[in-house]
């Protein structure tokens, strides 16, 4: 039988849930904790991402010339390691900004200027990474209709360290994306209390 406590204004039943015991900052303290895990990410994978492309080179003799590709000869590979600097050093500045946010308590002003950022940083990755993946897959395939002949088969090691350095790029990328989602997140349920 239906107690009043069991019943809503229009008499349907209730289901009964178990009842969780969290407190009432449990899930500000997670997205706390997703928040530091991912900038943490984001920083290493950049980290990780720069001594890649900086130290790629090898030097290769083709007809008598001696040739040594390096990320400086082109204006895309100098862009993504620019990207992932920033990025890097942006992320490390806005895990004291988190930390800071924490110790003050929740504030909707200050979870739309971390939400910005994460913007910024997402759009400036994934045009770096974009960038550095189109110069790689020319380089990579060539393209026959402007004779621009690909040359990874002469430098394979080189193209490889690039290659590695560009996806370490992305995961940064996803990383920030997923920044976003969660802050997107927050700022929708600050919004709705």
């Amino acid at each position: 039988m239906a107690t009043p406590e069991n019943t809503t204004e229009k008499g349907f039943l209730k289901a009964k849930s178990p009842q969780v015991t969290s407190t009432p900052g449990q899930p500000q303290r997670s997205f706390f904790m997703a928040q530091i895990t991912l900038r943490i990410l984001a920083i290493a994978f950049t980290v990780a991402a720069i001594p890649l492309m900086v130290t790629a080179k090898e030097p290769v003799s083709f007809i008598g010339l001696s040739i040594a590709p390096r990320y400086s000869q082109s204006s895309a590979m100098k862009f993504l390691l620019g990207a992932d600097a920033t990025v890097c050093a942006f992320s490390v500045l806005s895990l004291l900004f988190l930390w800071a946010l924490n110790r003050s308590g929740s504030q909707t002003t200050s979870y739309f200027l971390l939400f910005l950022h994460d913007m910024v940083m997402t759009v400036l990755m994934i045009s770096g990474c974009a960038a550095a993946t189109a110069v790689g897959y020319l380089s990579k395939y060539g393209q026959r209709e402007a004779f621009w002949n690909p040359f990874c088969s002469y430098v394979s090691k080189f193209c490889h360290q690039m290659l590695i350095s560009t996806v370490l790029s992305y995961l940064a990328f996803f990383c920030y994306l997923a920044l976003n989602i969660l802050a997107a997140y927050e700022l929708m349920s600050q919004a709705t209390e």
